[in-house]
């Protein structure tokens, strides 16, 4: 198969992938670029956002209706399944692991060539067992929990990859100028002498996100 004409994805900034193409398209139209494994995805152009004597960049939004933040609430909706289940697990190995408490709790040593041995010591062996595999479950339920703060971190992100985060940028670069602004006049307090300093830092780092987004999405 000749690749040479494919539309394909190229990391373009943190997070954000924009499609390479050796031909020239206009806002709107509609493309087809494919992934390294082969798969196709139908998206739509917005901007020129790059280009050398080969190829051509544009910013693109899948058609298909991808949507990240619904993409990370279905995980946490799946993991949060898989913790359930894992704690319900557990729960019922250490139920079961209570067998023979009443005769246990004495604690009758083992009559060795009895004819009680060998149930004593399966009784013991099987609960043990049990209690095993209940921990076992209970940490696969810990694993699962500490998996759906990543997600959900995800599901209120909001990144240069959609276009949404200009107006977000937009809102969060002239909020960091007022409170610079504010903070240089005195009308905002300083708790230390780097305060001033820390705060231009923020506004430019708002303004390098709302310059990209510009980019990609104005």
């Amino acid at each position: 198969m000749d690749n040479s004409n494919l539309n394909t994805y190229h990391k373009f900034a943190p997070n954000v992938f924009v499609a390479k193409c050796r031909g020239e398209h206009l806002k709107d139209d509609i493309i087809i670029v494919t992934t390294k494994y082969g798969k196709e995805h139908e998206c739509r152009v917005f901007n020129l956002v790059g280009q050398n004597e080969e190829f051509r960049f544009y910013s693109i939004v899948r058609t298909d209706g991808f949507d990240s933040k619904a993409w990370a609430e279905r995980k946490i909706e799946k993991i949060e399944g898989f913790a359930a289940n894992a704690l319900k697990r557990s729960e019922e190995y250490y139920e079961a692991s209570n067998e023979g408490r009443d005769f246990l709790r004495l604690a009758e040593p083992i009559k060795v060539g009895h004819h009680s041995e060998k149930r004593h010591r399966a009784l013991i062996e099987r609960n043990y067992n049990r209690m095993g595999k209940s921990v076992e479950e209970r940490k696969k339920a810990e694993e699962y929990t500490a998996r759906i703060a990543y997600y959900e971190e995800k599901a209120n992100k909001i990144d240069a990859s959609m276009p949404e985060s200009l107006e977000y940028f937009e809102h969060k670069y002239n909020e960091a100028v007022n409170y610079h602004a504010k903070m240089k006049k005195g009308e905002i307090p300083r708790a230390h002498s780097y305060s001033l300093t820390y705060a231009k830092k923020e506004v430019n780092n708002w303004r390098k996100k709302y310059e990209l987004a510009t980019k990609l999405w104005g």
